[in-house]
This record gives structure tokens, C-alpha cells and sequence, in this order.
């Protein structure tokens, strides 16, 4: 089969591999659709390897058809030849195929083509995982969600809504507030005109303090603005884009009992990350299948064209997911 290289001087090439080599707790998957994370631009740079036992090129969440299942992958699942699935990978989706253990899949949402599905496991269980795991977010709390041009905010923005949760999310330009109006925050603060530490301040004295952030960006502007929570409020470190340092108040911790929570989906074990994809299924799928919930694709390319697929997300042009798509 053919897969996605890395070349010694980082560019990209489609070349041939070896065939996977199917596990008894395994389906083979036909991959028809493979979407883009950061995390494949680090592993590209060579600074995010994949798990031990996952293939060297990148990919963590694809789509497409079960085309062989491994007997005991028949035995402890009702999946079937030729069923439409998407899964989440350590690693391996930029190819034909992939093997992946039987609980690592969900089916295709009802109302959702390929392409979107693809878009869904890395970006939903990250979302599932911060919002109500490491969040324990309920109906008629307030988020916080920076960057909501990204992917990931694409997914949890509207996630958060369907459960009842207020929003409050960040952009840098009035254009990039107007490209995620479909997205449905209640407040878009665009930090090129006001300070997110004065918003986060104003609604803490309006009564409408943050009670779960999850934040990507980090930096000097975290410590400013962690001091304007809800008592209890859950601070939930995902990266740190716009710097690994900053200043923050102790006391201010202590006394108002917030907790900051440092998380990543690619750590956890594969039996909390099938635990996480029943949640999915479970949870979200009704959601999902009522229109409540679908992710964003920013842009569609032939994986023969990963390398242009990745300089969108290089240059920070994506509003939503761009996605892959095989054969």
C-alpha cells in the first residue's frame, strides 16, 4: 500500500509501504478519509513520535470501510464487513489502509458524509475529554474556549451549546469573528481591540464568571486572566501556542479554589480513549444526528497533496478542519 513519508529535508512524499499486519483485536480499515491535527505537523518536525507500535507516518483520526476483522475483534463487537466507520489512531491515517482495535471505532453519524466523519474522533474525544472528564461542565455553566478559528474550537464550541453551556471564545480580527458566527458563542472577543483579561473581569462583576477554560495559547495572557473565575473553576491546559511561561497569582488559586488541569487525548491509555469514543457514541451521536453538533471543514485535498494541506495549517488559515480524502 501507500502511505505519507517524511523526507530527511521535512517535505512529504506518497510512496509505497508495507500492507498492515491484522491483530486478532483488530479491523482493517479502508481509509477513504484522514484529517489534519497540529499534533502531525510536530510529528512531522520530529518532535511528537507516535506511540510505540503505530506506523511512522502520521494520521490519528480517519474514515472509511471495514474490509477484515480479526476473530477476536468478531467475537467482542457486533462490527461487520463493510460497515462505515471512523476511528482514532496512535498514529497511520495518511494511507490506504489501517488496522485499529475494534473499540477504537465508531460508526459513521447518520447525517454526516465521510469527509466529516473523518473530521470527528481526535477533534470530539479531545472536546468530550475537556468538557465534561477533565471539565465536569453542566448546563448553564460558562466556557471559555481560546482560538475559536481553530478546529478543535469548531467542535466544542457548538458541543458546549447542545449541552446548555454559555461561550465565550477568542479571535484575533473582527474578519475571523465574522467566519465563526456559525459556531454559535455568545460572546467573541476579539483581542486585537479588547483585552480578554477586562472581559473575563467584567463578566466575573456581571455574574457571569468562566467555570471551565480550556485553553491552547498559554503565555503571559493565562496568568492575567485565571484571576477572574468562578470559585471552583476548572483551568484546562491543552498547549501552549502562545508561550510555556507565565505569571500567576498563588493566592488567588488557593483562595478561590481553582484548579488548573493539565490534559492531552494522545497520553491516555487506549482503555480510557475507548471509554471516551462510548462516550461519544453515547452522548454526542444524538446530538450529532439531530443537527446540533457537526464539525467544520475549512478544506478538502487529495492526500497526494498533504504537504499543501499542511501549509494551510502552518500558515494559521483554517477556520475549521481540513481533511484528506484517499483513492
Amino acid at each position: 500500500m501507500k502511505a505519507i513519508l517524511v523526507n530527511e529535508d521535512k517535505s512529504l512524499r506518497w510512496d509505497n509501504v508495507p500492507d498492515p499486519i491484522l491483530k486478532d483485536d483488530e479491523v482493517l480499515v479502508k481509509i477513504e478519509a484522514a484529517a489534519l491535527n497540529r499534533a502531525d505537523l510536530m510529528q512531522r518536525e520530529g518532535d511528537y513520535p507516535p506511540p510505540a507500535g503505530c506506523p511512522e507516518w502520521m494520521g490519528l483520526e480517519i474514515a472509511g470501510e471495514i474490509v477484515e476483522i480479526g476473530p477476536e475483534a468478531a467475537k467482542c463487537s457486533t462490527w461487520k464487513l463493510g460497515d462505515k466507520v471512523c476511528a482514532l489512531l496512535g498514529g497511520g491515517g495518511y494511507a490506504e489502509y489501517v488496522t485499529v482495535k475494534y473499540d477504537m471505532l465508531m460508526p459513521i453519524p447518520k447525517n454526516c458524509s465521510v469527509v466529516e466523519a473523518a473530521a470527528m474522533p481526535e477533534a470530539f474525544a479531545t472536546a468530550y475529554l475537556n468538557l465534561f472528564i477533565e471539565g465536569n461542565i453542566k448546563e448553564g455553566n460558562t466556557l471559555l474556549m481560546n482560538a475559536g478559528a481553530s478546529g478543535l474550537a469548531s467542535v466544542i464550541i457548538p458541543m458546549a451549546k447542545a449541552f446548555g453551556v454559555r461561550v465565550i471564545t477568542t479571535v484575533l480580527t473582527e474578519e475571523i469573528a465574522a467566519k465563526i458566527t456559525h459556531l454559535g458563542a455568545d460572546r467573541v472577543v476579539v483581542t486585537s481591540k479588547e483585552s480578554i483579561a477586562d472581559v473575563l473581569k467584567e463578566e466575573l462583576e456581571n455574574g457571569h464568571s468562566v467555570d471551565v477554560a480550556i485553553d491552547c495559547l498559554g503565555g503571559e495572557i493565562m496568568g492575567k486572566c485565571i484571576h477572574y473565575l468562578t470559585h471552583g473553576a476548572r483551568w484546562i491546559m491543552i498547549a501552549a501556542l502562545a508561550g510555556t511561561k507565565t505569571e500567576i497569582d498563588l493566592k488567588n488559586i488557593y483562595v478561590r479554589n481553582v484548579r488548573i488541569i493539565g490534559s492531552t487525548l494522545r497520553s491516555r491509555t487506549p482503555e480510557v480513549k475507548a471509554q471516551i469514543l462510548a462516550g461519544i457514541v453515547r452522548d454526542v451521536y444524538p446530538k450529532i444526528e439531530a443537527g446540533l453538533v457537526k464539525p467544520t471543514i475549512y478544506k478538502v485535498l487529495p492526500i497526494t497533496e498533504a504537504e499543501a494541506a499542511h501549509d494551510i495549517l502552518y500558515r494559521g488559515e483554517n477556520v475549521g478542519k481540513v481533511v484528506l480524502t484517499v483513492g
